[in-house]
């Protein structure tokens, strides 16, 4: 079945932009992967060396450390202060905890990420979250109400390397499923009417700027010093080939010197590691050059890790500059403060577009908008401090005749995921039942009370 005039524009329209981000998406993919192609190598070293090329992957240590340090702990609804439980059902059934890792991934690379809701045609009570990858989703944005207005999914690519063969093209009512062959318009596969009123699909912008709808790679700010640590790097692994080893050189000697006792020609490579050298020439000399000092190349390396840790707000071990004494607990909590920090600016923003997801999940499965449309996220701690230093903090806020920390409250700061609260509730359900602890607890009571008489 044909596409209306409408859906066919918005799909050319949404496809000529995914192609304009291609070539900048792949550029930043590769620089995460560590597969990027520095185009200036220094003058030391000749093009068609460029196999001596060493890549120092600072963008995936910043990417992965930041995503690492994203948990999530509890989906809340406004005016609530426990996790809810469809939304945990929800969750669980989509794999979110997984899939948010995915979502994160995609903002630190490529600056901007989408999260898709739809309905679960095995469970019409757990609708389906999935991440939509950047370079593969677009979006039309209102900018007045900052709203999307249509989005497009395009995949697929033909035996001949044409493509996109299929979209999804997401609107706010509907959702069609589209597929085109080589040379032919878009075609209507299936589509499936949700009268849903806003379109199923959030984007996310990482460091977003008030006067523009883009957003920014986590990356951007390593990756000029990465080419300048991948330039000191590979001239130094050429310099180490070229000149790491001693050279020998020999004056006043000639061709015979170098043969054996059947007058046959010496190896080069004999020659040279030959530690006695006899020649017929007493003017002749043997005698070994330095070997190239490689210290230098460590220098500029140091620096450039320096600034990646300046402009990243990352602590310097993470770019390999590390003490010769391990640093203390306290020391490491202390170095991690900008990170940490940073990191829990990220979760507000995040925060919020997951707030999103979480209202149109509940919409599709109760038919309900949540008020505001938004659900609070309670995130885990993202530094990291020792369990040590966790319990022993906890421990003083739950003891004493008024202590102002329940346990319940005491599990949150531990991070304990609901199911574990939830396992924990059943452990003390079942003591309270348990007639061995009963008697025990009498026993106890009763000594105490004596003691008290006593007294």
């Amino acid at each position: 079945m044909p596409l209306s005039a409408a859906e066919v524009s918005a799909l050319e329209e949404l496809d000529h932009q995914r192609q304009n981000q291609w070539t900048g998406d792949e550029r930043l993919f590769n620089y995460y992967r560590g597969q990027q192609r520095v185009e200036q190598l220094g003058m030391a070293i000749p093009p068609r060396l460029r196999q001596f090329m060493v890549v120092v992957n600072w963008p995936r240590v910043v990417v992965d450390t930041t995503v690492d340090r994203q948990q999530v702990r509890a989906l809340i609804l406004p005016g609530e202060e426990t996790a809810d439980p469809r939304l945990r059902a929800i969750a669980e059934a989509s794999n979110l905890s997984a899939h948010l890792r995915m979502f994160n991934r995609d903002r630190c690379i490529f600056g901007r990420s989408f999260m898709s809701v739809g309905t679960n045609p095995r469970n019409g009570n757990l609708p389906l979250i999935r991440v939509e990858s950047p370079r593969e989703m677009v979006a039309a944005i209102d900018l007045l109400n900052e709203t999307i207005t249509v989005a497009a999914r395009f995949f697929g690519v033909t035996a001949t390397g044409w493509g996109p063969t299929h979209a999804t093209l997401f609107m706010p009512d509907y959702t069609v499923w589209c597929r085109r062959d080589d040379g032919q318009p878009w075609a209507e596969v299936r589509r499936d009417v949700h009268k849903l009123g806003a379109v199923p699909v959030v984007l996310h912008l990482n460091r977003r700027m008030s006067t523009e709808w883009s957003g920014e790679s986590l990356m951007s700010d390593v990756i000029p010093l990465t080419d300048a640590a991948v330039r000191a790097l590979t001239n130094m692994q050429f310099t180490q080939e070229a000149h790491g080893a001693p050279r020998k050189f020999v004056t006043g000697a000639s061709q015979a010197d170098f043969t054996d006792a059947q007058g046959n020609p010496t190896p080069a490579w004999e020659a040279y590691l030959d530690a006695i050298h006899i020649l017929t020439n007493p003017a002749a000399k043997v005698g070994q050059l330095e070997a190239a000092d490689l210290s230098n190349f460590e220098t500029a390396i140091n620096i450039y890790g320096k600034q990646a840790a300046t402009v990243s707000g990352f602590p310097a071990r993470y770019f390999g500059l590390h003490t010769a004494n391990p640093p203390a607990e306290g020391a490491i909590y202390a170095d991690e403060a900008q990170l940490v920090r940073s990191i829990e600016a990220q979760n507000d923003e995040v925060g919020t577009t997951l707030g999103w997801v979480g209202g149109l999940a509940l919409r599709f499965a109760t038919g309900q908008w949540v008020e505001g449309n938004r659900v609070r996220v309670d995130w885990h701690d993202p530094a990291t401090p020792t369990v040590a230093q966790r319990t022993d903090a906890i421990v003083k806020l739950t003891q004493g005749a008024k202590p102002i920390l329940s346990r319940e409250g005491a599990w949150d700061r531990l991070g304990m995921s609901e199911a574990e609260k939830d396992k924990e509730r059943q452990y003390f359900a079942a003591e309270l039942n348990d007639p061995t602890i009963q008697l025990a607890n009498s026993l106890l009571n009763g000594s105490t009370d004596a003691a008290l008489g006593n007294a």
